[in-house]
């Protein structure tokens, strides 16, 4: 067996759907759209402190893989959603790494990305330490259409959109328009603006998922959960990460509230984590599950996703997620609420084993063939 043929072997064995129970004859055939960009991520672990100028620093680790919009089309194929991406990707040796690991390795719909002759792929270097990342990045907006997003999306059940500072996206609402539950996050404004009106397409969204600082910016308070309530009457659910002290989500519409603390992880690298966790919360949703659950959910797939190098190839899947709920209930590191508060695994996760482990980001993109 070729190393290709055990990657789409290992893609496309779905121990779990979790999605079974409401898929319907005449569903769309994709689950979840994305656009964006695509970054090849080299991280660096191990580092002691941050990188001093005028020095040299020397990590203990390192790992690659494929980076920005990737880490979350990743975590969600890896958790059994039919995942379509539209991204554009360069035509060096990065850009064709990048495309054959979520083509191939993660069984990625690829169908709406384009690759472009002559522009090269965006790189990110990560470095990770002290629990925390700096990152440096570089690349150049890819030739017209700069944006790869087509203005009129594939159906699908749901659409991820990062809300962009000072301009719309198009698609968003007519993604909506066609059916699509939209889940929306945002980054960090580099203008400082952090305008409200920045939000507007959150009318067309079902939920909004800003880590706890950004949330407090855009709604001007100084507590995450109060923040939480005030986006509550933008967009019907409200969910803020809280980092170490876990998530907090608000529905708008029925006026329930849940917070779920984090789960307690040795963390490698952070790179991710937040894509990971957005992930988690739309298999939840799609799934129909207690907005606790799928609170509780997000968290612990981001938490396992720490535990390794990058962003994509860090996020796990159902057999590394049952094997921590295994580990949980046998050993008492985790306080007793986790084991209460993740019951609902015993009726989710699969009881075989998978035959490939997951792909993992590694020092260098490839070696040459014997």
């Amino acid at each position: 067996m070729t190393t290709h043929e055990g990657d789409k072997l290992t893609a496309g064995y779905h121990l779990l759907d979790p999605l079974a129970d409401v898929r319907r004859p005449g569903d769309a055939d994709c689950d979840v759209y994305l656009t964006g960009t695509v970054f090849l991520d080299i991280i660096f672990t191990g580092l002691d402190s941050a990188p001093v100028r005028g020095t040299e620093s020397w990590a203990r680790g390192m790992g690659s893989s494929p980076g920005g919009v990737a880490n979350m089309a990743t975590a969600l194929a890896r958790l059994g959603l039919r995942t379509s991406l539209a991204a554009a990707f360069g035509d060096d040796h990065y850009g064709d790494y990048c495309r054959d690991a979520l083509d191939h390795g993660e069984g990625i719909d690829l169908t709406l990305s384009r690759t472009i002759p002559g522009w090269h792929s965006p790189v990110t270097v990560s470095m990770a330490y002290e629990g925390e990342r700096t990152m440096v990045s570089h690349g150049h907006e890819a030739p017209p259409p700069e944006e790869p997003a087509p203005s009129c999306p594939p159906p699908a059940r749901a659409a991820v959109a990062s809300l962009v500072p000072g301009g719309g996206q198009g698609w968003v609402a007519e993604a909506a328009r066609r059916g699509s539950r939209i889940f929306a996050d945002v980054g960090w404004d580099d203008t400082g603006r952090w305008d409200p009106a920045d939000l507007a397409e959150l009318e067309h969204c079902e939920a909004f998922l800003p880590n706890a600082e950004e949330a407090m910016r855009y709604t001007r308070t100084d507590c995450p959960r109060a923040a939480a309530r005030a986006l509550s009457d933008l967009v019907p659910l409200a969910v803020v990460t809280l980092g170490s002290e876990g998530a907090y989500a608000v529905d708008g519409r029925t006026g329930e509230t849940a917070e779920v603390p984090a789960i307690s992880v040795e963390a490698l690298d952070p790179t991710g984590a937040g894509d990971v966790f957005v992930a988690g919360f739309v298999t939840g949703t799609l799934a129909g599950w207690p907005l606790a659950d799928r609170l509780a959910f997000a968290g612990l797939t981001a938490a396992l996703s720490v535990q390794e190098f990058g962003g994509s190839l860090s996020a796990p899947g159902w057999v590394e997620i049952a094997a921590w709920w295994q580990h949980a209930r046998a050993y008492d590191d985790q306080p007793a609420r986790a084991l209460r508060r993740y019951a609902f695994l015993d009726r989710l996760l699969p009881a075989a084993a998978r035959p490939w482990p997951l792909r993992r980001a590694v020092p260098t993109i490839g070696f040459r063939q014997a």
